[in-house]
């Protein structure tokens, strides 16, 4: 396998990302009228309108998380307030805003500078703790694409605001948030009580989306926050660091040969462009992907969607137990036999204990 131990840092390059604002407006105009009017077509009495709008709901919350997560980089809009703000929309409309959007900001760029991933629960020990009945309906659920942990996390994650002294700052805000959501979708359920059971399909779709993208992006060591960052790490060289980053890094593309298709998640299958420099805005990622590989050293890590998805399938009870497993052999060599996938490493998620 390549190394990337003399790979040119794009940063000292010719080459500047310019910002492009109007991409941000219109990405931003496009997220909230796709929610919009997926809600409506949702309500509608029109199966073919309901099947519209299903797709089209689906696709503005799996944005909504996208956008989030360039504002958490500082590369959508002009002023720290804009970012803020746009970014905790984005979390009220994907169901995260229970945590401020600063604090999910900072957890993700510490993903970034540490190069390890954040575990969010330790989910084998509670299911381990928990009863057997509540530990084989949730596997079963998850058996059955029902992404219960996912729904428990958040769940759990509201209820940190009122178990914990910590927390108990928190208890206002989040309590505010949980009236007017409960009583937004009261009012949707009684529209419509389809057009909320479609919403709810959505919010599943969405779910397992954020899923399958952030589950085969890294192998990175997976650590509770505050541990300590492993020694490996600390002795880094910048270059040896770059090189664990990107032999630890992963591009799951939606389509290698019908690049646009990737715009359709704001390019995130872009992972190692994205980690090489991650202030490059998302429309720029396909052109900085370009030019990582034309300058050399660049070993190929593009694995695309579909051919996880097997993955995504076979091993979604067993990942819960086994970890996300390992891409690359002792040869250097890629295989996904063992490429399990992590479980619920979304940036849209603080650690919990359930």
């Amino acid at each position: 396998m390549t190394t990337h131990s003399t790979l040119p840092d794009p940063a000292d390059a010719d080459w500047r990302p310019t910002r492009q604002p109007l991409w941000d407006y219109l990405l931003l105009l496009y997220t909230l009228g796709s929610y919009g009017l997926g809600i409506g077509c949702v309500g509608s009495s029109s199966v073919v309108l309901n099947g519209i709008g299903l797709v089209i709901l689906t696709h503005g919350l799996v944005l909504s998380a996208y956008v989030a997560h360039e504002c958490m980089h500082g590369n959508s809009f002009s002023t720290p307030g804009w970012r803020v703000m746009v970014g905790n929309l984005m979390l009220w409309l994907n169901g995260s805003c229970y945590v401020p959007f600063q604090t999910l900001a900072k957890m993700h760029i510490d993903h970034h500078v540490n190069r390890i991933d954040y575990a969010r629960c330790d989910i084998p020990g509670f299911l381990a703790s928990t009863s057997p009945r509540l530990r084989s309906l949730i596997l079963a659920l998850e058996w059955c694409y029902i992404p219960a942990l996912a729904i428990l996390l958040r769940m759990a994650l509201i209820l940190s605001a009122f178990r914990y002294p910590q927390s108990h700052g928190d208890r206002p805000r989040v309590l505010v948030i949980l009236a007017l959501r409960s009583a937004l979708f009261s009012a949707l359920a009684l529209w419509s009580p389809k057009a909320m059971g479609l919403y709810c399909l959505a919010y599943g779709i969405t779910l397992h989306c954020l899923r399958l993208m952030d589950g085969f992006q890294h192998t990175y060591d997976a650590l509770s926050p505050g541990s300590p960052i492993p020694d490996h790490h600390r002795c880094l060289s910048p270059r040896a660091a770059q090189a664990y980053e990107q032999s630890h890094t992963f591009s799951n593309l939606l389509s290698l040969r019908y690049p646009w298709l990737n715009g359709l998640l704001l390019n995130f299958g872009y992972h190692n462009a994205h980690h090489r420099m991650m202030t490059c805005p998302w429309y720029h990622l396909p052109a900085l992907d370009r030019r990582l590989a034309a300058m050399g050293e660049y070993p190929d890590y593009h694995i695309p969607v579909l051919a996880l998805l097997d993955n995504y399938h076979r091993f979604r009870v067993s990942r819960i137990f086994t970890g996300q497993g390992e891409i690359m052999d002792e040869q250097g060599n890629r295989h996904l036999e063992a490429f399990y996938g992590a479980t619920e490493v979304s940036f849209l998620i603080v650690p919990v204990v359930l």
